[in-house]
């Protein structure tokens, strides 16, 4: 499969952005990225030099204004854009939440990606052609205990993606989610640390109750939702749109115990 598409992707520097970077840039697409680290950034920049790179808080709306309008002039239009930028939030326990670590959550989680939909459909609309990919979780599908700001963010994408995929449907343009179960990689490693220490139990535990959670009893691989994307950009779904697509090797639960 291979297909020359101009795609923009938010925090692409590292883990599942990164992934989805180079797998369109493998089937010879056009890429930029934007990503708040910009050592991580002007790394991946420096190994492809093809792909445009900006350093971005996404949650700054004019910063991410600026950075899709230098984006859209680099790459001469649009046909994906991939909302991929999110954190973690904070791990504990509802009754010691912080408001503003809440708040910061769902601005990383939820605002980007309503800020890049509403910058992607006008150019999408006029050309009547795009898909748009919103990245969900397993979390957006399932509750998530001690991780609710994680979880709120992650089910309101997918309200989020079948509501927009209904506004943009008639103008032929595809708006998914893609639902992640246990990513191997760093984040997860700190996502796993914290809520060991949050529980009051050992890493190796934790890391046992994800992995015993998933019929397929393992962890994905970043490649692996980046194939997804790969369909969810191709020919191939042309009539796949407000769908929450699962990469997650069937989760039945959070918990082994």
């Amino acid at each position: 499969m291979s297909f020359a598409l101009r795609v923009m992707i938010t925090a692409g520097a590292a883990g599942i952005g990164l992934a989805i970077a180079e797998a369109f840039l493998r089937e010879g697409a056009n890429v930029h990225i934007c990503d708040l680290d910009v050592e991580a950034l002007n790394e991946v920049t420096e190994l492809y030099p093809e792909i445009g790179g900006t350093c971005v808080d996404v949650t700054d709306e004019a910063a991410f204004d600026q950075w899709f309008d230098e984006a859209l002039d680099d790459l001469g239009g649009l046909d994906v854009m991939v909302n991929n930028a999110g954190i973690a939030g904070p791990t504990c326990a509802i009754e010691d939440m912080d408001t503003d670590a809440w708040r910061q959550c769902l601005e990383v989680c939820l605002d980007a990606q309503m800020f890049g939909c509403r910058r992607a459909v006008p150019v999408m609309k006029d050309q009547k052609s795009g898909s748009i990919i919103n990245i969900s979780s397993g979390a957006g599908l399932h509750g998530y205990p001690f991780r609710t700001p994680y979880a709120a963010a992650k089910w309101a994408i997918i309200g989020f993606t079948k509501s927009v995929a209904a506004e943009v449907g008639p103008f032929n343009i595809r708006c998914n989610a893609i639902c992640p179960g246990s990513v191997s990689g760093p984040r997860m490693d700190r996502v796993i640390a914290a809520e060991a220490k949050t529980r009051g139990t050992s890493e190796a535990a934790i890391r046992k109750d994800y992995t015993a959670g998933s019929s397929m009893r393992r962890f994905v691989e970043p490649d692996e939702i980046a194939d997804m994307a790969l369909f969810l950009a191709s020919p191939a779904s042309a009539m796949v749109s407000g769908q929450a697509m699962s990469v997650d090797g069937n989760t039945e639960t959070y918990r082994s115990e």
